[in-house]
């Protein structure tokens, strides 16, 4: 198992460390050895992943403090002509939805700059969309909680997706949707609310969304490998996509990135998001307050805490405590997350999917620099576990979400069984209420009307499901 691997490869770091101190070795050269350790761990880890059925190629950064403990590509970025990953890790992959923290970025920037209220509706900048009556702030675009209809989730983006059209044809389309719920009761990952906000961009700046990034963002910062996607256009070290299928890897389907747009169509390396971790987090790119806006989620109208803040999710605690997001489109798959108190920063683009993603390396990867996260302790509930059996129902991704609750059969837990084929939860009562399953966070509230509510937060969806 490449679990064991990497596992053992830091205890063997930790263990020459404390022999090297006690054999008398200098601390300076003590730490030299203890990080060569580590960064052969990081690698053993990466390599392993790598090699996993289905992973065709990968980039890897780890970086510590400015220090590069890990940056290098393995397998494949071309399958057809047999071509390895650059071990310099300059190869530009697809990267899918962190495309949209640059777009937060872009927004702030024309904040400060007096050209976007984020609280303005979007009325303001886009007044031929139909809001039908709701008040729809620029903020609430930005953390999902507008309840505007993803399109990726409506069935005609199959075949708009292989298409290219004029944009208003998908605004059109957005507009003519119901709400999925009240602007600001909930909150359902949304690429809707990108495409408007790379409208928003362009209406602002009179520049189109690419030039815009290129001149504002990748250009000062040096960002050589980051541009707009094409599905057309020759670029050097260009990785290829893949799909890992049951009957074998396939060549990504087709996608006009048209569509993905201010949502999921940017490009980059793994240097490159390095150096953008950097550049954001070390407040060399927006101001302090800009910055605290992009990282800081507003909880939603009720009260209801939000782990979701500008095109990143806040999540953790102490030394574990992250700001990442993940990408997925057409043949990649990506991982991007910071560490603030470690000031680490890890990367990770692979140019295939499948169940093999790069967020199972990346949380590796951070468990060896880091060590494992500590274990929730649950506490006594001290209510009726039966109380909060039922089926509850409600608004989620694309289709309603179903929740069955139970009690196990010793009668002193609670059981959660999602209606979408996912395994049960078995989530530990943290106090107050709140129940935890690894990253998802659980609250039962009881209604005015008698009825029970459950909100099940899993930090990029914040659902509200009904007690049937």
């Amino acid at each position: 198992m490449p679990s064991l691997t990497w596992t053992s490869a830091l205890r063997g770091a930790l263990l020459f460390t404390g022999l090297a101190t006690l054999g008398g070795l200098a601390p300076a050269q003590a730490q030299m050895d203890a990080r060569g350790t580590l960064a052969t761990a990081l690698d053993s880890v990466a390599r392993a992943h790598a090699e996993r059925p289905g992973v065709v190629g990968v980039s890897v950064a780890v970086m510590r403090a400015g220090d590069p403990l890990l940056l290098r590509g393995y397998g494949k970025v071309n399958l057809e002509w047999d071509i390895d990953t650059p071990v310099d890790a300059s190869a530009t992959y697809e990267i899918g939805s962190i495309t949209k923290q640059f777009t937060v970025a872009a927004i702030l920037q024309l904040a400060e700059a007096g050209r976007v209220d984020l609280d303005a509706d979007i009325t303001t900048y886009l007044p031929d969309y139909n809001t039908g009556g709701r008040a729809i702030s620029v903020r609430r675009l930005i953390d999902h909680t507008s309840g505007i209809r993803s399109y990726t989730e409506m069935p005609v983006f199959g075949e708009l997706s292989m298409r290219r059209l004029p944009r208003d044809t998908l605004v059109a389309l957005i507009q003519a949707e119901p709400l999925d719920f009240e602007p600001g009761t909930a909150l359902i990952y949304n690429n809707s609310g990108y495409f408007l906000l790379g409208l928003i961009i362009e209406k602002v700046s009179g520049q189109r969304y690419e030039s815009y990034l290129s001149e504002h963002v990748f250009g000062p910062l040096g960002m050589r490998d980051s541009h707009y996607c094409s599905e057309t256009a020759v670029r050097a070290r260009r990785a290829h996509g893949y799909a890992a299928t049951p009957g074998g890897i396939v060549r990504a389907a087709y996608l006009d990135h048209t569509w993905p747009y201010a949502a999921g169509s940017l490009c980059s390396s793994v240097e490159d998001l390095t150096a953008w971790n950097r550049a954001l987090h070390g407040g060399a790119f927006l101001s302090e307050a800009a910055y605290r806006t992009m990282i800081t989620p507003i909880p939603l109208d009720d009260g209801t805490p939000n782990r979701y803040a500008g095109g990143l999710m806040v999540s953790g605690e102490g030394r574990h405590r992250s700001i990442a997001h993940g990408g997925g489109i057409n043949g990649f798959l990506s991982d991007g997350r910071y560490y603030p108190e470690e000031d680490l920063i890890i990367v990770v683009l692979q140019n295939s999917t499948g169940p093999q993603g790069p967020g199972l390396l990346g949380a590796a990867l951070a468990e060896v620099v880091l060590g494992a996260p500590p274990v929730e302790e649950g506490v006594p509930y001290a209510g009726s576990l039966t109380d909060l059996v039922g089926t509850y129902t409600g608004p989620a991704r694309g289709q309603p979400l179903s929740l069955e609750v139970t009690v196990d059969e010793t009668g002193g837990a609670l059981v959660l069984t999602p209606g979408n084929a996912q395994s049960a939860m078995r989530p530990v009562h943290l106090g107050d209420g709140v129940w935890a399953s690894g990253g998802t966070r659980i609250r039962f509230v009881a209604r005015p009307d008698g009825g029970m509510q459950v909100t099940l937060d899993q930090g990029s969806g914040i659902y509200r499901l009904d007690r049937q």
